[in-house]
């Protein structure tokens, strides 16, 4: 069995974050590493605590992944700061770890913040560059590629300089501000869009971390990245679909819909 790492925060509600990521691990059929940053105290109507792991602490759960059972792919979420990225960077290059998929989270759906301002930059110049993909929204691309996006041609534009700049491959979400279910994957050989059914459901809490966990699931069975990225587009439609209503805010997807 295919497995795969995650380097995130601890969502204490289920929805996102290191939980999130398990169980799309699980229902995409490979098998599930975390190794935690923080943790949070968090449910579907917001976060009230963030306690930072250790820099230490991180890179001892990386040692002991990377040296047991090498993980096929990895993502990362919620990376908190610059002390944190710096380890995780140094890691990844140390075990020359594979498919890398960078989920560049900076806030919460509730609108939380989840990397702290002074860590943009190290995101930038340590961890980006190790990519194999990046996934971010259009609040996260606005500010990573330090432009506005407001329309379709604005996305193609943001992900080239993206890609121009880190030398990874780019899926810029659309999501709700452009009306669809439409994602841009920019690659060597230029825009691809990636059309989805737009499903009718205010429950996203941690749609963010189950794509990208479900694509680096399926690049750790050996997908090539434009099929990983269907196939993770395709679990998370499902999920979606599935309309599993919890909590008293943006409730959490079924992750376990196909299982």
């Amino acid at each position: 069995m295919p497995a795969v790492l995650t380097i995130a925060g601890s969502d204490s509600s289920g929805g996102a974050g290191i939980q999130a990521d398990l169980k799309t691990m699980l229902a995409n059929g490979v098998y599930g590493m975390s190794a935690i940053t923080a943790l949070t105290a968090q449910n579907t109507t917001g976060v009230t605590a963030v306690a930072k792991t250790e820099p230490d602490i991180l890179a001892a759960q990386l040692d002991s992944v990377f040296t047991d059972i090498f993980p096929d792919a990895v993502k990362t979420g919620m990376v908190f700061d610059s002390d944190l990225i710096a380890v995780i960077a140094d890691k990844l290059t140390h075990y020359q770890a594979n498919n890398i998929v960078i989920d560049p989270v900076m806030v919460a759906t509730s609108g939380a913040r989840l990397l702290n301002e002074n860590a943009i930059s190290a995101l930038q110049e340590k961890l980006l560059p190790l990519a194999t993909l990046i996934t971010p929204n259009l609040l996260e691309a606005e500010v990573l590629a330090d432009r506005k996006i407001h329309s379709h041609e604005d996305m193609v534009q943001a992900a080239q300089k993206l890609y121009d700049r880190y030398g990874c491959n780019v899926l810029c979400k659309g999501g709700h501000r452009l009306q669809d279910a439409d994602d841009l994957l920019y690659t060597a050989e230029g825009a691809h869009w990636l059309k989805a059914e737009h499903i009718d459901n205010p429950n996203t809490h941690g749609t963010g971390c189950t794509l990208s966990s479900a694509i680096a699931s399926q690049l750790a069975k050996g997908e090539t990245l434009p099929r990983a990225v269907q196939q993770a587009k395709a679990y998370i439609t499902g999920a979606l679909k599935a309309n599993l209503n919890l909590g008293k805010g943006s409730g959490p997807l079924h992750h376990g819909w196909n299982l």
